[in-house]
């Protein structure tokens, strides 16, 4: 017997939710954190579904999205650039400070 699908899980937790049962009596069923049954139920309620919300900005949105192709092109030059060596080079190039966790 394996784990079932995330989105089985997602179906039953909040069936069991809709059956009256608290968040808490969820989480320790379905051995999940009570987080997870809050905004599982908190989805569906606002979405109507219980797939996963999408994750990040969509890759283009942050303030390096305007600079992926000369990124790439960067990358593609020199690929053993390190992460902090790119950042050095961002600010020289650009009139921007970047971190490594910077998207």
């Amino acid at each position: 017997m394996g784990e079932p699908h995330p989105t089985a899980l997602r179906e039953q937790v909040v069936a069991f939710v809709e059956d009256g049962y608290s968040h808490r009596a969820a989480a320790a069923r379905f051995r999940v954190s009570l987080k997870f049954v809050n905004d599982i139920v908190m989805l569906k309620r606002e979405t109507g579904r219980l797939e996963p919300r999408r994750q990040g900005n969509g890759g283009s949105h942050g303030k390096l999205g305007r600079l992926r192709g000369w990124i790439a092109a960067r990358m593609a030059a020199k690929p053993d650039l390190t992460l902090d060596d790119l950042a050095l080079e961002i600010a020289d190039e650009h009139p921007m400070t970047v971190h490594c966790v910077s998207d």
